[in-house]
């Protein structure tokens, strides 16, 4: 079966469609401070409004734990979406019953109301199959239609992503259709020469990702906390940056299955030791064998990929056809150790090709560093969800839409 989409749902002139999007936007004293996700959702929201419909959208946000906690209140995502769409978003301070009700039966003729974070209800993550249906079944009976477009959640059996879809007449979305087009194109039919470059904190959660792409790809950059697993694989002393011990025998594994496959597995030549985890942290730069004779010593922390490093990693890139990138290559939060991340950023917007940025932080930081969405070929809304597609894993909240892997 094929993935059912919006033109399967016939017509939906007069018709409440309920919207899962993925609005979990990053929040600072109530303040969004990455709209990049509700701004992905506003294409759907205006095909459903232009074919006559109205819209009911829900999101989760954070991890309320089950109950009502107002520093997880979508309220300020309403408010961002209304702005974006140039018309009233209807806030229902409920996610189901009879406020939620009101809400969408006051809604004009095209209107847009938007739940309470649904989280809020027990019911939307429960491990109980009959409490999320349930749950789900109180959401049912809100609406006519069920359009699925938030992909960053299709990796979880949730009420609103997998029971609601078995209950309604039900589609994907265009930003999900988006991402399966980008995702299939990464995994299956690769442009070459294909690279990819992988960051953040820890191999762990890397290792499926890198299983899976490992026979599909030219080149492996490894950057961000991990590759200091990496090094230490190879004999390196990395002082006290982030190691994962349990996880050097893996990374040995990949790196004599790298070469055997003919893939080049590209590792920092040096990086920015500091003297903490800290913004104002002092920090110098370092060849890989020299971590643990910086002026630090033994407590000397790796928190960026060095320049030497950088120039290299924006070579690959610039010179490859596909590109995805995962994870950031340091700290950028800290201005100081900004600049590995901000190289593989600046090479991404000049490939000549598809080069994909893959959500979660990298997004962020694409964004902090002052770039556009539009100077790359795609960004992911998808964070876990696309790393679990790369891993080759099951999609349930896709499967209940007709699509097979």
């Amino acid at each position: 079966m094929a993935l059912r989409t919006i033109d399967s749902l016939g017509s939906l002139a007069g018709k409440t469609v309920l919207l899962r999007c993925d609005l979990n936007v990053p929040l600072k004293d109530g303040n969004i401070t990455d709209d990049g996700r509700i701004r992905a959702s506003v294409p759907t929201i205006d095909q459903l409004l232009h074919a006559g419909a109205n819209v009911v959208a829900m999101s989760h946000l954070g991890r309320p734990d089950g109950a009502p906690d107002a520093k997880y209140s979508l309220a300020p995502v309403a408010q961002r979406l209304s702005e974006l769409l140039g018309k009233p978003v209807t806030f229902s301070r409920d996610t189901v019953g009879a406020g939620a009700q009101t809400a969408i039966d006051g809604l004009a003729d095209g209107g847009v109301a938007l739940l309470e974070n649904l989280r809020f209800n027990p019911g939307e993550t429960s491990k109980d199959d009959a409490t999320r249906r349930e749950f789900a079944q109180r959401l049912a009976d809100l609406g006519d239609r069920f359009v699925s477009d938030g992909f960053g959640v299709v990796h979880r059996k949730q009420a609103s992503v997998y029971e609601l879809a078995e209950l309604l007449p039900s589609a994907a979305g265009s930003l999900i259709a988006r991402e399966l087009d980008v995702l299939d194109r990464l995994t299956e039919s690769p442009e070459r020469p294909y690279a990819v470059v992988l960051g953040g904190s820890k191999v762990s959660d890397k290792l499926g990702v890198i299983g899976h792409l490992l026979p599909r790809v030219d080149t492996l950059l490894i950057g961000g906390g991990m590759l200091f697993t990496f090094l230490k694989a190879q004999g390196h002393d990395v002082a006290s940056s982030l190691l994962e011990e349990d996880q050097l025998d893996a990374v040995r594994g990949y790196l004599a299955r790298a070469e055997e496959l003919g893939v080049e597995i590209v590792l920092p030549t040096d990086v920015v030791v500091a003297s903490k985890f800290a913004a104002d942290a002092e920090h110098e730069v370092a060849p890989i064998d020299g971590i643990a004779s910086t002026r630090f010593g033994s407590s000397g922390i790796g928190l960026d990929i060095g320049p030497e490093t950088a120039a290299r990693f924006a070579e690959v890139i610039r010179g490859s056809r596909t590109v995805f990138w995962n994870g950031p290559m340091g700290v950028f939060e800290f201005p100081a150790f900004e600049a590995g991340t901000r190289s593989v950023a600046e090479a991404l917007t000049q490939v000549d090709g598809l080069s994909v940025v893959g959500g979660g932080d990298s997004a962020a930081a694409v964004r902090q560093l002052g770039f556009r969405d539009e100077q790359f070929g795609h960004i992911s809304t998808g964070g876990g969800a696309s790393l679990e597609f790369l891993e080759g894993s099951r999609l349930p909240g896709l499967e209940v839409l007709g699509w097979q892997q």
